[in-house]
């Protein structure tokens, strides 16, 4: 059992089913967490410094033909 860290909800979690760094939400809040420890499972914050994804195309072809 391990606690959310936003509203403190109590969230089954076994630690053989989650590996370090394993991303999750609390179902009670909703928070993006991530597995900080694995025995016993302690959760984090998820890390949110992470860049979003540019939007546009940019699916890898060169679209720029001469």
């Amino acid at each position: 059992m391990a606690a959310c860290t936003q509203c403190a909800a109590d969230i089954e979690l076994d630690e053989f089913d989650v590996d370090r760094d394993d991303l999750l939400s609390c179902p009670d809040c909703g928070a993006n967490l991530r597995v900080a420890v694995l025995t016993p499972v302690v959760l984090a914050p998820a890390d949110e410094t992470e860049p979003p994804e540019e939007a546009g195309d940019d699916d890898g072809d060169d679209d720029d033909w001469d």
